[in-house]
């Protein structure tokens, strides 16, 4: 395999876990319009944009929305989300998580941040990591959702790196067909038996060999 120039990561269920936020916030939004929202109906958001989540969640229900509608719906459920968001702290972060971006880092591998949220920011600096990544696109910075490897590309872009020397790590099987699609290897953050399309899959960056300095060498990528 290539030697790996750039590692390219997801945000929720990769960095952070903000999923819990979200579900609450869906499930206050689907509750004020009459009906329910499970954990298995949110399964299936991950990786999803937000309009493209409402959509979904009033199809569930059973209940249509003009495009004006859907927006401020939309946005009421970002507007309780961060409140959430705003209350995080670096303590947060995924096991291993800041270990493994900062010792990519220090083996020159350069990293950047692919994330459908367009609250990636803002997460990020509750976080304090912001300065570890060499490029971030997130919703506002593209148009088409994964599984469309747009916000993968653009990421390699940015980062001048060809994508056949990327690697994404992912939590959702969009995000994962997106790297794929992009040319790109992809290292799953979860089930194996979900993110069966992946190269690689892990529980956690914590389970992730640490790249040694000065190159790849035998890092676990050069096994794929």
């Amino acid at each position: 395999m290539n030697d790996i120039k750039a590692c390219i990561f997801d945000l929720d269920g990769v960095i952070v876990d903000t999923a819990v936020y979200h579900y609450k916030a869906w499930k206050r939004l689907a509750n004020e319009l009459g009906f329910d929202f499970t954990e298995a109906y949110n399964e299936q958001l991950k990786g999803v944009s937000r309009v493209r989540s409402l959509q979904l969640i009033l199809g569930w229900g059973g209940i249509t929305k003009t495009e004006a509608e859907q927006e401020q719906l939309a946005t009421q459920k970002n507007t309780w989300y961060m409140e959430m968001v705003n209350q995080m702290t670096p303590a947060e972060i995924l096991p291993g998580a800041r270990e493994f971006v900062e010792a990519c880092r220090a083996a020159d591998i350069k990293t950047a941040l692919g994330s459908a949220s367009k609250n990636s920011m803002t997460i990020l600096d509750k976080l304090q990591i912001t300065h570890l990544f060499d490029a971030i696109i997130d919703g506002n910075k593209v148009s088409k959702a994964k599984p469309d490897p747009e916000v993968f590309l653009k990421g390699a872009q940015e980062l001048d790196v060809e994508p056949k020397y990327c690697v994404v790590f992912e939590d959702a099987i969009a995000g994962v067909e997106a790297a794929k699609a992009g040319g790109m290897k992809a290292i799953g953050i979860g089930d194996p038996e979900v993110l069966h399309e992946a190269d690689l899959v892990v529980s956690g960056l914590d389970k992730v060999p640490r790249p040694p300095k000065g190159g790849v060498g035998e890092w676990v990528f050069n096994k794929i």
